[in-house]
């Protein structure tokens, strides 16, 4: 297993699942900047709000986790704010954004879908580097596997995923290819797009239909009753944006044209 301490500095201890949100969080913020560069939003406003969004993402993912599993965290109150041990849900991560996001653009007027888009890459993009935090602390795993099934991973993978005496799934891996290629797909439509909000409903349209079916593979999945958090999640948001994808396409809504 691989040591999630990447350093001490004096009493405080520095964990590689913190560094590699924090690239996340970084790459995401540039990447975000570029692209509202190239539109009439301020970027500035890009940097004003993840100002917010950032901490209400992180606060958000936990609370979520926490709920989820209550239980357990009920008897160690201090453990949930170990942030450090993992635990972010980024459902939870997505609500804490949106909604400090969406008070900061109706505070200034500014236009919701159009920032929307802009954030989309940087946030799947961000997912695709987070998962690997995950990797280190031997979390989003699936179920068992054989030897050799993960023997077509490489070596440092086919060891941390070797957990309880067993090979698994590297179900963190699934998803972080996946949000790779989502993204992919989200930077070629930023040149094709035909209405606002299209980068943005194509983004939770495509992450979520990757993460019910990875999320079938997880046996640390958060469970609300007898259904999989994320697989009930997923299913919710794929209809709910199919729905407004195609009210929007074919209103024709140039992402062009004004908005109020």
């Amino acid at each position: 297993m691989l040591d999630p301490v990447a350093f001490q500095i004096g009493p405080f201890t520095i964990y590689w699942y913190g560094i590699i949100i924090t690239f996340a969080f970084i790459l995401g913020t540039i990447l975000a900047y570029y692209h509202a560069t190239k539109t009439d939003i301020d970027p500035e406003h890009i940097l004003n709000m993840l100002i917010l969004i950032i901490p209400a993402s992180i606060i958000g993912a936990r609370l979520f986790q926490v709920f989820s599993l209550w239980d357990d965290y009920r008897s160690n109150p201090l453990e949930i704010f170990a942030t450090w041990h993992g635990g972010l849900a980024i459902h939870g991560g997505l609500i804490g954004g949106f909604l400090v996001g969406y008070y900061y653009v109706r505070k200034h007027r500014l236009d919701f879908w159009k920032l929307a888009d802009i954030f989309a890459p940087s946030i799947i993009l961000g997912q695709a580097i987070g998962r690997w935090g995950n990797f280190i602390n031997q979390e989003a795993y699936g179920s068992a596997v054989t030897r050799a099934y993960i023997s077509h991973f490489p070596d440092f993978i086919q060891r941390q995923m070797f957990i309880g005496g067993q090979y698994h799934h590297p179900a963190f891996l699934y998803e972080s290819v996946w949000d790779l290629l989502v993204f992919i797909v989200l930077m070629v439509y930023h040149r094709r797009q035909h209405f606002k909000g299209q980068i943005m409903l194509l983004y939770l349209i495509l992450y979520s239909a990757g993460r019910f079916f990875i999320e079938g593979l997880r046996l640390d999945s958060l469970m609300w009753g007898p259904f999989r958090s994320a697989q009930f999640l997923s299913v919710l948001i794929i209809i709910a944006c199919a729905v407004i994808y195609l009210r929007r396409l074919k209103k024709g809504d140039s992402h062009k044209s004004p908005e109020p």
